[in-house]
């Protein structure tokens, strides 16, 4: 027979198990600090650790990611400028890229500078993203010219989902097929 073990955990026990989830977490997906302490709470949940208070779990957790913040190991300023860099690279507006990062929980300051880099780097980002956009779809100025009046609002709509103002919208999309071909091969 197997003898039944009731092993409680303790706080310590708890302490290593966390750090071990959190590097083999930034080891896999590289995460903000919010995405990384959702994840922590998760993990904590299925643990069912019994006898430990869920305020010593926050401070556990807190605990946990300023010594990963400290090591450098997790940085919000790093993920907010590579995820924009890389959406930039994809198309997105600035709207979006704002909004992207709102929602995994970066500090506003890191926002804001990322989002005055990526101006003060090129002052018209959201039309070129917009041009990529739409080559990536194949609306707008990359359609056929006897298709482009009849999918016109379809176009624009999809632009204005993707976080592009009208007059951005509407600029691109009176492009001539030659100027686009030309910026295209530019970007």
């Amino acid at each position: 027979m197997i003898p039944i073990r009731n092993k409680k955990k303790t706080l310590k026990a708890t302490v290593d198990e966390m750090r071990n989830f959190a590097f083999s977490y930034v080891e896999k997906y590289a995460p903000s600090k919010q995405q990384l302490k959702t994840y922590l709470l998760k993990k904590y949940l299925k643990m069912r650790v019994s006898n430990v208070k869920k305020q010593d779990i926050n401070n556990l957790i807190d605990t946990v990611l300023s010594d990963l913040e400290k090591n450098k190991f997790i940085n919000d300023k790093f993920y907010s400028e590579s995820k924009a860099k890389s959406m930039i690279h994809k198309g997105s507006s600035i709207n979006k890229i704002r909004t992207y990062l709102i929602s995994k929980g970066i500090n506003t300051e890191f926002i804001k500078d990322t989002i005055s880099k990526i101006n003060e780097n090129n002052s018209e980002q959201d039309f070129f993203s917009a041009i990529k956009l739409c080559k990536k779809k194949r609306i707008g100025p990359a359609r056929t010219e006897d298709n482009r009046s009849l999918f016109y609002k379809k176009d624009i709509s999809l632009l204005a989902r993707n976080g592009f103002d009208f007059e951005t919208s509407k600029r691109v999309m009176d492009i001539d097929k030659e100027d686009f071909l030309k910026i295209i091969n530019l970007l």
